[in-house]
């Protein structure tokens, strides 16, 4: 049964930041108070805290502890590239205008230094005192240079004499040889020195960079004296104890590890380019060079040698961090791809494959008879590539056009898109280039489809392109048909085995007819009329929010049924936050399942009593966007691209779609319930902004809402 979607009337023209864009929710001046509000980049930091206290989690397979404290590392890094080199733009051009929590950019990064550097030393601290500990036992050892033994100390002697030397370049500071440029988050070492230099001059220092192809980590050969089969070395220790080689005559006097991360924003004019891929071709070099944000250095570093490195990079000690270990954390991510040991990673499992879906069917025929939904990693992505290929051979197939933010270097998606192209169907692709740290692999897929014949458009200046769509235009008895893919994740197979999302395959004509005026307008740029089922940003998307919660605040204060479900990843908006809480305060229970930020403060006495938020961090990243609205028992239920925050709203083009099958509204249902009964990888925020882990009742077994959802071995 197809269910009707009652839509609140919305405006369709672009909204700013500062519209008031409902016309159901008022907005009390106390819900203004900065008190109400968590600020975003400590909520963030947070979210970093859940995910490395599942490598403390004695109940998760060892080796997958060891990926989540590379996972907490690979984001910490992020954070400085992105979150905290905005901060420092922000004060240097002391123009940005304040957040909801009223925190200016001074004293959010004094807060986020503070608890940043926590997060760090616990960091290394769990690595060194149970990390470690628990790998030596289970036969993963971490030698140290003074543990090698005779035999072990030849091998890395030869290894460092054929392997590395040849590619090392030492290079001592003087007038004719400055501070070599460092390269964003390379491993460096800086070298004290004693004696003098062929020329009869005295070299004080000298830095060796770590060439980026040597593996950070080296597997011992296991034929050497009493060496284990994953018995490992780090690069780190080879170079420390062949230091003196790489300078013939002088003597190192201290050899310590150091790495900088850097501001790697690209900085593109959109309105001032005519080519936007060349342009952000020609920023990409950049990244790797712009300005510091944070010093990593060993924690042995003496004194003198860190102001020297902080002074030639221009930070402070907030910017400063001293690790007790390798100062990339993320290079063991190694270990956990090369070991392969029982029981020490989490058990493998066969995704679902819908039976009208598998190898040999016709995807046509069972989508133009019923709506299908994948949840992947439980249901498995195969369906979608599967639908591309029949699209790419199939003679009664005219076009096909999607979008793409991240699909990978090597896709088999484009691979089939530019089969189509080839086969001489339209194709249309409407590239984000701007999809943070995959511009340049989104480039080289760009030339790619345009060299196969496809049309490669690039989305719009100002707005990007994050929404998910794919649409196949089929030529049937009947007329032209319109086959449609709408999803809350990227097109990418291998993601689609590790992050949580919705796709739904469906010939609704209502939805196609949708999803071709939004296509017609990335690539025309010509308004839509009033789209049917779809709201999409920067349009529709925030009033439409606005509305459906004005509307349960309405419903819950003349008595009808009034409840909110809502899932994503992120929780910023300050005007749909403020909506929450007048619904919260005219009644309306809601419940939100927000996996990292969230600027929302629940359970404030007066304000958000009827309102809980809770973060679940396991095996899969959580990454769907679920929106459930009771509507006086109509049960409206959408699936989305985008989260609440402003730069889904207001600058990018996103796509929310409502659930029209009963069967899959039902089972979408279920699965919010699932995952609000998880008593396993749940986290509870506070009233007071902490996080707090949510425990089973006194008797219970846990539950987790991900195994849970997970595919029955038969």
């Amino acid at each position: 049964m197809t269910r009707d979607i009652r839509m609140p009337d919305t405006d369709q023209l672009p909204q700013s930041d500062n519209d008031t864009a409902s016309n159901i929710t008022s907005t009390p001046a106390s819900f203004q108070d900065p008190s109400l509000f968590n600020n975003r980049e400590l909520s963030l930091l947070a979210f970093n805290e859940r995910v490395l206290a599942q490598a403390e989690n004695t109940d998760t397979p060892l080796l997958e502890r060891l990926k989540f404290l590379c996972i907490s590392s690979t984001n910490l890094d992020e954070f400085f590239e992105v979150r905290v080199a905005g901060l420092l733009q922000k004060i240097e051009s002391a123009s940005a205008r304040a957040e909801a929590d009223g925190m200016s950019a001074n004293e959010v990064l004094d807060a986020v230094s503070e608890r940043a550097h926590r997060l760090v030393n616990k960091q290394y601290r769990v690595l060194n005192k149970t990390l470690m500990p628990a790998l030596e036992e289970a036969g993963i050892r971490f030698l140290r240079r003074s543990e090698w033994n005779e035999s072990q100390r030849a091998w890395l002697a030869d290894y460092f004499q054929t392997e590395l030397l040849p590619i090392i370049s030492p290079l001592g500071l003087d007038p004719a040889h400055p501070f070599p440029r460092i390269l964003n988050k390379s491993l460096n070492f800086i070298v004290e020195l004693e004696g003098q230099d062929a020329f009869g001059r005295n070299i004080d220092y000298a830095v060796v960079q770590a060439p980026r192809v040597l593996r950070r980590v080296i597997q011992l050969p296991s034929h050497l004296d009493d060496t284990g089969e994953h018995d490992q070395v780090f690069l780190s220790s080879i170079i420390h104890a062949h230091v003196g080689e790489l300078f013939p005559h002088l003597e190192p006097a201290g050899c310590y590890q150091f790495r900088v991360t850097r501001n790697s924003e690209l900085f593109v004019d959109e309105e001032e380019t005519d080519d936007l891929l060349r342009a952000i071709e020609g920023e990409l070099p950049t990244r790797r060079y712009g300005d510091a944000v944070r010093l990593e250095v060993a924690q042995n570093c003496p004194r003198h040698l860190i102001n020297y490195l902080l002074e030639h990079f221009r930070l402070n000690n907030n910017a400063l961090y001293e690790v007790d270990g390798p100062v990339n954390l993320n290079r063991l991510m190694s270990i956990v791809d090369a070991v392969d040991k029982p029981g020490m990673k989490f058990p493998p499992f066969t995704p679902n494959v819908d039976s009208e879906l598998g190898s040999g069917a016709d995807p046509f025929g069972t989508i133009r008879k019923r709506d299908v939904l994948l949840h992947h990693p439980f249901d498995s992505f195969a369906p979608v590539l599967d639908l591309l290929r029949r699209a790419a051979t199939d003679p009664q197939v005219l076009a096909i056009k999607q979008t793409l933010y991240r699909t990978g270097n090597e896709s088999v998606v484009v691979d089939r898109l530019a089969e189509a192209a080839n086969k001489g169907k339209e194709v249309t692709v409407v590239i984000e280039l701007r999809a943070r740290f995959d511009e340049a692999d989104n480039i080289e897929l760009a030339n790619e489809l345009q060299e196969a014949g496809a049309h490669v458009v690039y989305g719009v200046v100002g707005y990007k392109t994050h929404a998910k769509m794919l649409q196949i235009v089929r030529r049937e008895a009947d007329g032209l048909r319109h086959y449609v893919h709408l999803g809350t994740g990227n097109y990418h197979p291998k993601t689609a085995r590790l992050y949580t999302d919705y796709g739904l395959m469906t010939a609704d004509p209502v939805i196609g007819r949708d999803v071709h005026a939004i296509f017609l307008q990335l690539t025309s740029l010509g308004r839509t009329g009033p789209l049917e089922a779809l709201l999409h940003a920067p349009f529709t998307l925030h009033t439409a929010m606005l509305n459906y919660i004005g509307q349960e605040a309405q419903n819950a204060q003349h008595g009808r049924p009034a409840r909110i479900i809502a899932k994503m990843n992120s929780l910023v908006e300050p005007e749909v936050i403020r909506a929450l809480y007048n619904a919260s305060q005219s009644g309306v229970e809601i419940d939100l399942i927000v996996r990292g930020l969230c600027c929302l403060r629940p359970e404030l006495p007066g304000v958000s009593e009827n309102i809980r938020v809770r973060s679940i961090v396991g095996r899969f990243l959580e990454h769907t966007r679920v929106f459930y609205f009771e509507n006086n028992g109509t049960q409206t239920l959408f699936l989305s691209s985008a989260d609440w925050m402003e730069r889904n709203f207001f600058r990018r083009m996103e796509t929310c779609f409502p659930i029209r099958d009963d069967k899959i509204h039902a089972r979408v249902l279920s699965d919010l319930n699932t995952y609000l009964a998880d008593t396993a990888d749940a986290w509870r925020l506070n009233s007071d902004g902490v996080y707090e882990q949510v425990k089973p009742a006194k008797g219970e077994s846990p539950l987790s809402a991900q195994y849970a959802l997970m595919p029955s071995e038969t």
